[in-house]
């Protein structure tokens, strides 16, 4: 039996590190690029159109959108607005998708112009595997404000987030400090020194609580620029003496069928490679007093990056050696995995939203995971529906086999009844 193969949606003339999917348009963004070297690898944002084509999922690009000489590292999507994290910056992209004007689209027949490529023409992104144009449909992007966020000597925006209602974006990156903007006009709200070293992830949940992860091993949860609680991981599960391990990624989710309900969810790996690596975790946290709720390991391949699906059913994984696995989010059991899917490290994950196109774009599956490489790969990683039995079936089984008894007994002994 061979390996399990994912299939790859979309190629890209550049490498992959960020990945949004956008509810109500359908649109799967991906960003990436080869930086400010003279390489001749460019830098862009490519907005792609997710369809179902005879029950399968496709995506065809929609829209190219180039960065000039920045890379975009990590991405956060506020409604139609896209926060970029490039260098050491953070650029504001709005975009906005309308149907194709009919006069433009017939001039077009003559002439090449925008996305739009004539039948028999060989566009450059063609040879990357995508589409070019979407019929009837177009996309406008435009540049809003940008800002510096991150100050070290070396400055790199590490990641940003969005709040629930979109109306700010928490950045960190290499000097430690959080920052939180305004959206769309980039006013800074606050600042404040949250970790001694490099900031590697953040997440911001629904009652305005920040949690932000760094290299120095230590989790923290923040209302506003106040210290809430330090997360205790390793005083509470499993404890290797001679192993250190930090928290790689943090996500808060929602918990199924509790619209109050709410969890923190967290990765932690061995802070130094080691010739026998031990295993990664996934911890589960109370999202009210941040108490450890469940660990589990997760394997020894190190994990790169952590993402939650919209009702917090399910946890998408992906890790240094281009491994991708899907895991339920109750018990953090896992449902899915591809073996080096990528070769090469994950550098994003995200889920099909549940909301708006999702339901019409996932068809038959429980759910769908997009994930992007360095290798300039975008691949599709489907769950299939777990089929269950009914309740009633169950007791008609039961009841069957009640009767079925009986009636071996009264056979094997005539005066048992």
């Amino acid at each position: 039996m061979g390996r399990r193969r994912a299939p790859e949606l979309y190629r890209a003339p550049f490498p992959l590190y960020a990945l949004q999917v956008d509810p109500s348009t359908g649109l799967l963004i991906a960003a990436g690029g080869g930086g400010a070297a003279k390489t001749g690898i460019k830098n862009g944002v490519h907005f792609l159109q997710l369809e179902q084509i005879n029950g399968r999922l496709s995506a065809s690009l929609l829209h190219t959108h180039d960065t000039e000489t920045r890379a975009t590292m990590n991405l956060a999507l506020a409604g139609n607005i896209l926060a970029a994290g490039q260098d050491a910056h953070c650029q504001l992209l709005r975009f906005q998708t309308q149907p194709k004007d009919k006069s433009k689209a017939e001039k077009a027949g003559t002439k090449e112009q925008g996305p739009r490529q004539r039948k028999g023409a060989a566009p450059p992104e063609k040879k990357s595997g995508a589409e070019t144009h979407q019929e009837g449909v177009e996309l406008r992007v435009e540049n809003l404000q940008a800002v510096q966020t991150d100050f070290s000597p070396d400055p790199l925006q590490k990641v940003v987030c969005c709040n629930h209602n979109n109306t700010l974006l928490a950045t960190g990156g290499t000097d430690g400090c959080v920052r939180v903007w305004k959206v769309p006009s980039l006013e800074k709200v606050l600042e404040f020194k949250a970790h001694e070293g490099e900031i590697e992830d953040l997440a911001l949940g629904p009652d305005g609580k920040l949690v932000t992860v760094g290299w120095d091993l230590k989790a923290f949860v923040w209302q506003k620029d106040q210290l809430v609680t330090q997360l205790h991981w390793q005083e509470n599960g499993p404890t290797f003496s001679n192993t250190p391990y930090r928290y790689q990624a943090c996500r808060f989710g929602q918990v199924p069928d509790q619209p109050t309900g709410l969890r923190l969810f967290t990765v932690q790996i061995p802070h130094k490679r080691l010739r026998q690596p031990p295993p990664c975790y996934l911890t589960a946290w109370d999202g009210s007093t941040f108490l450890p709720l469940r660990t589990k390991p997760c394997g020894h391949e190190v994990i790169s990056c952590l993402t939650v699906s919209e009702s917090g059913t399910f946890l998408g994984l992906g890790t240094v050696t281009g491994s991708v696995a899907i895991y339920i989010a109750f018990s953090l059991q896992r449902l899915y995995y591809v073996r080096e899917a990528h070769g090469i490290v994950v550098t994003d994950v995200a889920f099909l939203p549940e909301k708006g196109r999702g339901p019409e774009l996932l068809g038959s599956h429980e759910t769908a995971l997009f994930s992007v490489a360095v290798d300039s790969r975008c691949q599709l990683h489907l769950l299939p529906s777990r089929r269950s039995v009914p309740v009633w079936l169950l007791l008609l089984l039961c009841v069957g086999l009640i009767v079925m008894t009986i009636l071996l007994l009264q056979s094997a002994f005539p005066g048992f009844l």
